[in-house]
């Protein structure tokens, strides 16, 4: 399911493998479970999401979605009751985003787990990187972009996030949006860095020096040979364990398209999910949570303005 259902992109085409898993488990296992029980309303689900705070955290399957979207809910008001300095997140967890989440959290949770979300802007790719980075107190980056930021800039912040990964050992999800990449060569970079856990010429003379006598510590606890040779291969093994790389990406126009023919690294070191467009009982489910706490003269006037919202949404997407 991971590795082909969420790479595709029509609806159709997620429909066929779905058959084509059922009629796999049905000849070779037997099976008598129904398409519905496996992949409809109650579909088969697994997270560790539930257990995050246990001593033991366990990869198990979710029997009860209310209790995971519950617990969702109060992770997302920690989140948001945190620092001031963060920004605050009104999200609506209805179930493909529930679905997605999981998907991201899957991928976080891994050493050297690199994500590449592709769907329209406005899809919300970006908030549950942010809720899915707070779930597994990993520190949450993103370039801020300036009149005078450049490809020096972007190789400054790359730098530091790996310091912060190899060096520090800290977890780092960085989240690039295609709309942040303003030359190519940030995706070259990013591309240098899946592949190998580094980029041709980013640290300097100073920054290995700083490397080797910070690396020292840990090479030693670890019992390897002080080397430099040792060093280098350890803090970029830190650095691909501990960064992990969040790439948001439109399907619009023949972008997306080139830039993963030119950097492969892109498609091999990530894992793909695509969003695809909301369906209406999802953009139902949102526009009613929106307008649950409006004073309304009946319940029948916030359906009716529920049920138009969603129309107007959809009206605007066929457009």
């Amino acid at each position: 399911m991971r590795v082909f259902h969420d790479r595709l992109i029509s609806v159709e085409d997620k429909e066929w493998i779905l058959d084509f898993i059922m009629e796999l488990l049905q000849k070779n296992f037997r099976s008598t479970l129904t398409k519905d029980e496996l992949f409809g309303e109650k579909k088969v689900l697994f997270s560790d999401i539930l257990k995050l705070e246990a001593s033991n955290i366990l990869y198990e399957e979710i029997k009860d979605p209310a209790k995971l979207v519950k617990s969702l809910k109060n992770y997302l008001e920690d989140y948001n009751s945190g620092d001031s300095t963060t920004m605050k997140m009104n999200l609506v967890l209805f179930d493909d985003a529930v679905d997605h989440m999981l998907r991201i959290a899957r991928v976080l949770r891994q050493p050297r787990g690199n994500i590449m979300l592709i769907g329209v802007g406005g899809s919300g790719k970006q908030s549950l990187i942010r809720l899915c980075s707070f779930l597994y107190d990993m520190e949450f980056k993103q370039i801020e972009i300036t009149k005078d930021f450049g490809v020096e800039s972007f190789r400054d912040f790359i730098k530091e996030l790996m310091m912060k990964a190899g060096i520090e050992g800290k977890k780092v999800s960085f989240a690039l949006t295609d709309s942040q990449i303003l030359n190519e060569t940030f995706v070259e970079d990013i591309n240098n860095e899946l592949n190998t856990g580094e980029i041709p010429n980013l640290m300097n003379e100073d920054d290995m020096n700083i490397i080797n006598n910070d690396m020292r510590p840990i090479i030693n606890e670890m019992g390897k040979e002080e080397t430099p040779d040792v060093i280098k291969q350890v803090f970029v093994e830190r650095v691909r364990a501990n960064l992990h790389v969040c790439l948001c990406m439109s399907p619009v126009g023949d972008t997306l398209r080139v830039r993963c023919r030119n950097f492969p690294s892109l498609v091999n070191c990530c894992t793909l999910d695509w969003f695809s467009r909301w369906p209406e009982e999802a953009l139902l489910y949102v526009s009613s949570e929106f307008l649950k706490e409006l004073d309304l003269p009946s319940e029948e006037v916030r359906a009716s303005l529920a049920k138009m919202c969603m129309r107007i949404h959809t009206s605007v997407e066929d457009q």
